[in-house]
């Protein structure tokens, strides 16, 4: 069984962390061309290995005298309080309910995982893929569908009682057991899961309806935050959405969903003390005055910086640009149950309209990444790097539109401000495109809260790449049962869905390859949406904060990634 002390780990990162961030480069192009083999996690059992063996993964030691020593942590009155400047907050923090951009974002440092995704390994720090031990301290499959996690005994909630199994089934269940719409897509991440219970006080096994080659990938990402079972019974649904009680680094000290959000120090974390005695998330929508916040050190961190605000951040004493290329792409989302989308022809002339390489050029100074077809290079053997780019054919278009009738019909395009980077910029660049391929359309600002679905036309959107595979940002955003076939969009085509079910029961990665690969080529017929563009998100940083972002939003400000000099 091969060691991975996640407390070593960390303790050793807090006592020899540098100056971390990735700064602004040329060299950011090169950064999402990850090596296939670490597109799969050692903690994955996958085609190349027998799914038939019990397969021993990884374990934590609990021997104190494995622990490193290190400098005490300051006391609480000691530490500096940290303050981000953001666009947006979520409107409520339940985890499961907070799963957008603004929403991880904040709640990461509030709850844990079992295992965790380590961002900080691998050769580009922020972009790491290994599956680490975090609330679990081992972990291993006993067959082809059982998983057995054994959990660490040290581990609190926010409120003092001490975690235990009961608490991790509580979890799943709670979104296994007919949930409500509000945790629906949550649950679809755990959807393989057949039966989840408490072997004693410390141990919890998973059994899957079939063999699951990503299950490790699921456990650590959205919906496998571990919630208290008895505050949440205690104080319910909606209750707990507004004053969460979590594991994390940080807990809850005052919310305001339109102004802010501060976190305390909870100095009693698994994983050590906090290096802040306080994070406050402040909103400041407009990119301007969260630049002169940065500027004048009303804040320490700015999020949403579009690349031409970059070079007068560079400008600024005391302040850098720390970016990193997302695992996410931009992407619209069409209603194909409006008549005036209906015709698959006026989507793929919609599609065909748009010149990503502009986009890229102008708007976004060259940093960022176009996509061949809907495809993240982190998928590995699933990728497929022979897959042309999204064709701009202005001409094709005007065709399509002829031959499906098209008679001027007002398109809408509905964009929600100040929520993406460069996101009201793109719809306004998009919409003069369209316009020149004969296409009426406007944009239209507004929150999508305030628009009842049956008004939806075109939806700005982004789809995150949180397994690292087809099944996170493709199947769990466009697939069966997503809020996407919901309300947007039915397939014409069945082997589209035929071929997602099959995908996420296939161990055979050449097969699942060429299922996923048919699933692209069926979507991009029917054109239910189209990928942008994937972005490189920057961050302006006051110098002496010492924190790496993430190729996710999540903003992680656990003690081994945030230290102030």
């Amino acid at each position: 069984m091969r060691d991975q002390l996640m407390s070593r780990r960390r303790l050793l990162r807090m006592a020899t962390m540098g100056a971390s961030g990735v700064l602004l480069s040329s060299a950011l192009l090169a950064c999402r061309q990850e090596a296939s083999d670490q597109a799969t996690p050692t903690a994955v059992t996958g085609a190349s290995g027998s799914a038939n063996t019990p397969t021993p993964l990884v374990s934590q030691s609990s021997n104190p005298a494995n622990t490193p020593t290190v400098a005490s942590t300051p006391t609480l009155a000691e530490r500096p309080e940290l303050r981000v400047g953001v666009q947006g907050l979520p409107p409520v923090l339940d985890p499961d309910q907070a799963l957008s951009n603004v929403g991880t974002r904040v709640t990461y440092s509030m709850f844990d995982y079992l295992i965790e995704r380590d961002f900080l390994s691998g050769p580009t720090p922020g972009s790491g893929f290994e599956l680490v031990p975090m609330i679990a301290a081992q972990w291993e499959r006993l067959d082809d569908v059982t998983i057995e996690f054994r959990l660490r005994e040290d581990v609190r909630f926010h409120n003092g009682d001490p975690l235990t199994a009961e608490d991790v089934v509580f979890t799943f269940q709670r979104l296994l057991d007919n949930p409500p719409d509000v945790l629906r897509e949550a649950k679809s991440y755990f959807s393989t899961v057949a039966n989840v219970e408490a072997v004693d006080e410390y141990t919890v096994r998973f059994t899957t309806a079939y063999p699951d080659p990503i299950f490790e990938k699921r456990i650590s990402s959205w919906g496998g935050w571990i919630l208290p079972k008895s505050y949440y019974e205690q104080v319910g649904l909606e209750e707990f959405a507004l004053r969460p009680v979590g594991t994390g680094p940080y807990r809850l000290a005052d919310f305001r969903a339109d102004d802010h959000l501060t976190l305390e120090a909870f100095d009693d974390y698994f994983g050590g003390r906090p290096t802040a005695r306080r994070v406050t998330f402040r909103v400041i929508p407009e990119i301007q005055a969260r630049v002169t916040a940065l500027a004048n050190g009303e804040v320490d961190i700015i999020t949403n910086v579009p690349p031409d605000q970059v070079p007068i951040l560079q400008q600024i004493s005391g302040v850098e640009v720390r970016s990193i290329p997302l695992a996410n792409c931009h992407v619209l989302r069409y209603n194909c149950n409006r008549p005036e989308l209906r015709d698959k022809r006026i989507r793929q002339a919609l599609n065909l309209a748009i010149d990503r390489k502009l986009l890229v050029d102008t708007l976004w100074g060259g940093l960022a990444l176009l996509t061949r077809g809907y495809q993240f290079e982190d998928w590995g053997a699933l990728y497929n790097p022979d897959r042309p780019f999204l064709p701009y054919d202005p001409d094709r278009a005007r065709a399509l539109l002829q031959e499906a009738g098209y008679n001027g019909e007002l398109i809408r395009y509905n964009v929600k401000p100040g929520y993406y980077t460069l996101g009201v910029e793109a719809a306004q660049a998009i919409v003069e495109m369209w316009k020149a391929v004969g296409i009426t359309a406007e944009v239209q600002l507004i929150d999508w809260a305030d628009l009842p679905k049956e008004e939806r036309m075109v939806g700005s959107w982004s789809n995150s790449n949180y397994l690292a595979d087809p099944e996170g940002a493709f199947w769990l955003r466009w697939g069966k049962e997503t809020a996407t076939q919901r309300d947007w969009w039915t397939p014409e085509n069945p082997r589209f869905n035929e071929l997602g079910e099959q995908q996420r029961r296939t161990l055979d990665q050449q097969e699942r390859y060429r299922m996923i690969q048919e699933m692209i080529d069926i979507w991009l017929d029917e054109a239910p949406g189209t990928v942008l563009y994937i972005p490189i998100e920057h961050y302006g940083v006051r110098m002496g904060v010492e924190w790496t972002p993430y190729s996710f939003y999540y903003m992680d400000f656990r003690p081994d990634n945030l230290k102030f000099s």
